[in-house]
C-alpha cells in the first residue's frame, strides 16, 4: 500500500466509524481509494455492496482528479451506515459536478456508449441509493449512499 493510503485515520462520527484520507491529485488516487473503500466496508462488515461502492468511489475520485485544477489533494470520506454506507469525495473546485443528482431529462444528450469518458456520473446516479453534491469551505463534496439509509449530506 502506498504512503498516502497508509495515512488513513479513523474518527468516530454518529454511531459508525468515519474514515478520511487525503489522496494525491493524480490518477494514482483511484486505486488507493478503491482499496480503502473495500477494506473499510469489509472490516466493519457494512451491509453495502462493496463492489458497487468501489466502482462508484473510483468514478468520483477520477472525476475529482480529472476535472479540478491544481495540485491540492482530494479527500475521501467513507462512512459505514446501519443499512449501507456513504462515500464523499472532497475537491477544491466549487463548481457542481455536471448532472449528478438530477434525473436524466427526456430529450437531453446521453453519454455516447462508444466514448471512453462521460458515463461516470450516470453510473453514480443509476447504481446509488442517493447521490448529490454540496458546497464546502474549500470547494465541494460529491457523495453517494448505498443501501436503504437516508443520505447524511
Amino acid at each position: 500500500m502506498s504512503e498516502a493510503a497508509a495515512t488513513a485515520t479513523a474518527t468516530t462520527a454518529h454511531t459508525a466509524d468515519t474514515w478520511r484520507i487525503a489522496l494525491p491529485h493524480t490518477t494514482a488516487a483511484v486505486p488507493i481509494a478503491r482499496a480503502l473503500v473495500r477494506t473499510v466496508l469489509a472490516d466493519v462488515e457494512a451491509p453495502a455492496d462493496i463492489d458497487t461502492a468501489e466502482l462508484l468511489t473510483a468514478e468520483l475520485v477520477a472525476n475529482a482528479v480529472e476535472h479540478t485544477p491544481g495540485p491540492e489533494p482530494v479527500e475521501l470520506v467513507v462512512e459505514p451506515l446501519p443499512m449501507g454506507c456513504q462515500v464523499e469525495v472532497h475537491d477544491p473546485d466549487p463548481a457542481p459536478p455536471g448532472e449528478l443528482g438530477r434525473p436524466h431529462a427526456p430529450g437531453s444528450e446521453r453519454p455516447d456508449p462508444w466514448q471512453e469518458h462521460g458515463r461516470g456520473l450516470l453510473l453514480v446516479r443509476t447504481l446509488s441509493t442517493a447521490c448529490g453534491h454540496r458546497p464546502t469551505r474549500y470547494g465541494k463534496a460529491v457523495w453517494f449512499t448505498l443501501g436503504g439509509a437516508a443520505p447524511v449530506a
